[in-house]
Parts: structure tokens; C-alpha cells; sequence
């Protein structure tokens, strides 16, 4: 199978790594599709790919043994998944499926970090992400209490829409409950309240972002640090 040619691949990582870096990777990028519901990363498993995605995101969800789940972070075209076996781990408690379906890249974890042991480039681009998004995953704690659950679903709206192409997120109300860790009158309600004040247009399994600024205004300060700190660090979501 031909390497995709770093011009092509829409990747943030992928696309801004050095030729040397890129030149470690490129052998081992299998591409692939991502439908949504598709789990990546099984929690308690070990590790056996990662992905880069082109398109479409992913959620890395939390969940107990009674069930209760909650979104911890979620990553797009501008990351990879399965980073953790970069940091010494065989495996982790969390899973990550798409919640969006799109496209990317899958990299046997063994190729990965051979790559990285190759390519200081890679592996330091790779590094600075994870530091990103742990920085996503400080102020998702911190939104989730804080914020009522109309400024959490302003700041996730936001998140996602960096990720997607267009004004258009494909989501239902009982995959915003299960991310929000809410029940889904109280997803029905909030989008309701913010369809009300002109930010968004909600339709069945599809949410239209009509004023990205005043929604940001109303994310209230929880949107916005990750996001510049990725700018700083690595580029533009694009």
C-alpha cells in the first residue's frame, strides 16, 4: 500500500512534523475508516493501535462498574488516540470510541514507538499534545463543577465544532446525556435554552452552530486555554 504523502494527510500532528519525522511515521500509517460507535481503545486492554485521525472525533469516556459514565476529553483531526503507550503503559482504564465518524490513520503501537525512538520530532510533537490535553482534561473538571449544565454544553459544542468541518455536529441528545454524565431531559432542556438565545439550531441527531462568539462568550472563560495553548505549541486545527 502506497505511504499517503504528507501534503495530503489531514492530520495536525502528521502535518507538521519535520521530513524526518514524518519519514519515521509514514511507513506505518494504515488507513482507515472510523464509523461512529466504533471502539478504539478498549478500557482495562491492553493497547494494540493507535489512530490519527483525519476527520471525526473521538471520546475517551470513564465509566464504574455500576455503569455511571462521564466524557473525560475528546481528541479530532488535531491528535492521535492510544498516546498512552508512549508514556510507559501497556494499557489504561478508559475507552475510546468515535462518537463521530470520520477517517484517519491506524499505527501498530510497537511501529509507534519505534518511530518515536527514531524521530525526536515525532516523539516531542507527540508530547506536546498529551500536555495539551491534559491541559483539555483540567478544564473539563473544572467545567464539570463549576458550570451549570448549559455552560458545559456551550464549552463541548465548542470542542466539537473545532473538530468537524462546517457549522454542522452530528449528535443525538442521548449521546450528549452519556458524554455530559446528565439525564436527557436535562440535554433536552439545555439545548433548548441555548437554541433560545440564537447560538445554536438543534435538529434530530444534528446540532448547527449559528454564533460561535456569543457562544463563546457563554461558555463563560471554560473554553479557550487548551485551545491556545495547542496554537502555541503545535498549530492551528487545521
Amino acid at each position: 500500500m502506497p505511504q499517503p504523502t504528507q501534503s495530503f494527510v489531514r492530520n495536525c500532528l502528521l502535518s507538521v512534523l519535520d521530513a524526518d519525522g514524518y519519514a519515521a511515521i509514514a511507513p506505518h500509517l494504515e488507513p482507515i475508516a472510523l464509523p461512529k460507535g466504533i471502539v478504539l481503545i478498549e478500557g482495562g486492554m491492553p493497547f494494540t493501535h493507535a489512530h490519527f485521525f483525519n476527520s471525526g472525533i473521538g471520546s475517551i469516556v470513564i465509566s464504574t462498574a455500576d455503569s455511571r459514565r462521564v466524557e473525560a476529553g475528546l481528541v479530532g483531526r488535531e491528535g492521535l488516540s492510544g498516546f498512552g503507550c508512549l508514556l510507559g503503559a501497556d494499557q489504561c482504564p478508559q475507552t475510546t470510541m468515535v462518537q463521530v465518524e470520520g477517517d484517519g490513520y491506524r499505527v501498530a503501537i510497537d511501529a509507534l514507538r519505534s518511530a518515536c525512538r527514531e524521530s525526536r520530532s515525532l516523539h516531542e510533537t507527540i508530547l506536546r499534545f498529551i500536555h495539551v490535553f491534559i491541559s483539555q482534561t483540567s478544564f473539563t473538571a473544572l467545567s464539570n463543577v463549576s458550570q451549570s449544565i448549559e455552560g458545559r454544553l456551550a464549552r463541548w459544542l465548542l470542542m466539537c465544532h473545532d473538530r468537524v468541518s462546517g457549522d454542522d455536529i452530528a449528535l443525538t441528545h442521548e449521546f450528549l446525556a452519556i458524554m455530559l454524565a446528565v439525564q436527557r431531559p436535562s440535554v433536552t432542556t439545555a439545548l433548548h435554552m441555548i437554541e433560545g438565545y440564537g447560538f445554536i439550531r438543534a435538529r434530530r441527531g444534528n446540532i448547527k452552530i449559528v454564533d460561535r462568539d456569543a457562544l463563546v462568550e457563554f461558555a463563560d472563560g471554560m473554553y479557550g486555554v487548551p485551545e491556545a495553548e495547542y496554537r502555541r505549541l503545535i498549530g492551528p486545527f487545521s
